[in-house]
């Protein structure tokens, strides 16, 4: 949860440096309204691919990490009995 919100602070933070630039108005311009839908569209884009990614590989390297703490314990268990 913490990563997801960091993520969206963020995207926030890089779309309002971008497309606002006039102070001088309580609501956004035309221009600024679409410069932040686009901004905000492709970085909601690109996360969804990357989470997309991550929940693919996230079992694999479960696994992996599994199997190392496995032979870690394997050899801490030999290493006991020596």
């Amino acid at each position: 949860l913490r990563d997801f919100l960091l993520v969206y602070n963020r995207m926030t933070e890089v779309c309002f440096q971008r497309c606002s630039s006039n102070f001088n108005y309580r609501n956004l311009t035309m221009d600024e309204e679409r410069c932040v839908d686009n901004c905000a569209g492709k970085l909601i884009r690109s996360n969804h691919r990357l989470m997309g990614t991550y929940v693919q590989l996230m079992p694999r390297m479960v696994q992996r990490r599994m199997e190392e703490m496995e032979s870690k314990a394997a050899e801490n268990a030999k290493a006991a009995e020596a």
